[in-house]
């Protein structure tokens, strides 16, 4: 499928640059690429154990590090927020969840009392680029929200444009501000701040971004400004879309069930040595049933093709990147740091009636949108609305426990690859187990570009960073500044990580005071809770946990800014 230069933001790059290129000769400072995606399994890459074929990615990896206790906080929006500020979530008002009530939905919008990374390098002569996934605007709820979805209404706004990419700090800007999408026709897409109401016939919103951001790797080129670039790929999240072609190299993959693929995992997991702990590290499988007695093996078989389809595409799309940095001979002083925004998600995307904020009911043409209670009708086609469920989550979050939304590292700890030819200094290929979370990404490019965190901005006072550089690492394998703790509050699941290994975890099932205990150090994979036989660690650990909510601004609980409707 050749799509070249058919997507409305590549043929308006042409147009004059909105940034003024520094007239001083090429900066030593590196160009900054962070790639984020959506919703992958720990071991989904070939770097971290998995069977989806992804060179470009670990190739980055075999000349890179890779990072294997890499914090997130669990879902796609806050993890945003903490990423692109250095400060928890709740500190920038994208909590979504309080210990004392329930709110239905994300709330609020990005800070005018956090500064983004952009807006910082941005005053440092840096050109800045947005591409993919926003999600840190707050759209509000309407009467028409599933016609809205499916494009049969027509809205200017998708939330407050003071908080779009371009009003904090991105030259550049093409992608969407909502955070679910049909991948083939997207819902919210802009460029700019202007809505893009159409797309081509044969779009796919993986391939749209990575051409878009290839076209601005090629713009920036041509200028002395180095550049930073945010790419947040929309894919594996659901639902489940796929080109068929990337699907067909996958029709019989997982025909055998979950069990084969998460074993086939773990012992590459252990050949390549992930983890530096000795023994026998994978957590029990969490269901029971066998896949000869599933009847609906064939539809679960091609669901998890068709998320191995979207991965394969990511990592395809990326490497049209890599090459673009390659022949402009910027990749050898470019850092790139690729992420998850959480774990792998148990979402079977149901069509929960009635208004579920983020599923439609049907297509632009009118064409009904087929949600997974329909076993008859296999997903990856635009009109089809389905995620892999829980028991797929399982097996590509190997060798974890749990999935997005949960404090479990299943759904907090993200597989991170770092590289810089230019800056990394360490053996290609190797491996850090530091204490290391989304906030520290902010601090890290601040102290690699010489950018400076500010009191003030635009005449806002500005919170003090929450995270802490890890720049060390890139030369001398190890961090020097450390983490007391790191620590995570979503959906009202609890949880904290000390820098000498020991975590607490509480979930809403449980009673409130009953908090368990994993000492990561000797029980990587949280298979054995020892609250009992340490209640002073709990009482110790629980005291600092208490004063982190009220530090962080978990606590007061905010109130839900979008229960009034926009009629």
């Amino acid at each position: 499928m050749n799509i070249k230069n058919k997507f409305f933001p590549l043929a308006a790059l042409a147009a004059p640059a909105i940034f003024s290129p520094s007239c001083k000769e090429q900066s030593e400072r590196p160009n900054v690429i962070v790639v984020i995606v959506d919703d992958l399994g720990f071991s989904d890459l070939g770097c971290f154990g998995g069977e989806i074929p992804t060179p470009n990615l670990d190739k980055l990896a075999d000349n890179g590090v890779r990072f294997t206790q890499f914090y997130n906080t669990g879902r796609s929006c806050p993890s945003r927020g903490a990423l692109l500020t250095g400060l928890y979530p709740h500190q920038v008002g994208l909590g979504r969840m309080t210990f004392d009530q329930q709110l239905p939905g994300y709330t609020g919008n990005l800070s005018q009392n956090a500064v983004t990374i952009a807006e910082l390098l941005r005053q440092q002569n840096y050109s800045t680029a947005m591409i993919g996934k926003w999600h840190v605007t707050e759209t509000p709820l309407r009467h028409d929200q599933r016609q809205w979805l499916a494009h049969h209404v027509q809205y200017d706004d998708f939330g407050p444009r003071n908080s779009y990419p371009t009003r904090r700090g991105f030259d550049y800007c093409y992608g969407t501000i909502y955070g679910v999408i049909n991948f083939f026709d997207p819902f919210s897409l802009i460029y700019g701040e202007e809505p893009v109401r159409t797309v081509p016939p044969d779009y796919y919103a993986t391939i749209a971004s990575a051409d878009s951001a290839v076209a601005c790797v090629n713009r920036y080129a041509k200028t002395d400004n180095p550049f930073f670039m945010y790419l947040a790929f929309h894919a594996p999240h659901w639902p489940l879309h796929a080109l068929p072609e990337d699907i067909e190299k996958f029709k019989d993959v997982y025909k055998d069930g979950w069990e084969p693929v998460r074993n086939k995992r773990y012992e590459r997991i252990k050949e390549l040595g992930i983890f530096d702990v000795s023994g026998e590290f994978l957590s029990d499988r969490q269901f029971n049933d066998q896949w000869e007695d599933n009847p609906d093996a064939e539809w679960d078989a091609r669901a998890m093709a068709v998320h191995a389809a979207m991965v394969y595409r990511l990592d395809k799309e990326i490497g049209k990147l890599i090459a673009a940095l390659e022949k402009n001979g910027q990749l050898e002083n470019t850092l790139i740091l690729f992420l998850s925004d959480n774990g792998a998600s148990s979402e079977y995307c149901q069509n929960y009636e009635p208004g579920e904020n983020d599923r439609p009911a049907e297509l632009r043409n009118g064409d009904p949108i087929i949600y997974p209670r329909n076993k008859d009708v296999l997903p990856g086609p635009e009109n089809t609305f389905a995620g892999i469920g829980p028991k797929w989550a399982n097996v590509i979050n190997t060798p974890f426990r749990f999935w997005k939304a949960t404090m479990y590292d299943g759904g907090i700890c993200t597989p991170v690859i770092v590289h810089w030819p230019k800056g990394v200094k360490l053996k290609g290929g190797s491996i850090n187990s530091d204490l290391t979370h989304l906030i520290d990404i902010m601090p890290t490019i601040l102290e690699i570009t010489g950018a400076k965190y500010p009191e003030n901005f635009n005449g806002n006072e500005i919170i003090p960073l929450s995270g802490k550089s890890f720049a060390s690492v890139f030369k001398t394998g190890k961090r020097n500044i450390r983490h007391d703790f790191v620590a995570f509050e979503h959906f009202r699941e609890k949880a904290m990580i000390t820098d000498d290994g020991w975590k607490i975890l509480q979930r809403p099932r449980d009673n409130e005071f009953e908090w368990e205990l994993y000492n990561l150090n000797a029980d990587r994979t949280e298979m054995q809770n020892i609250a009992e036989k340490h209640p002073e660690k709990i009482r110790e650990m629980v005291e600092k946990y208490k004063e982190w909510t009220q530090w962080s601004g978990v606590l007061p609980a905010p109130q839900p800014l979008w229960n009034n409707r926009n009629n």
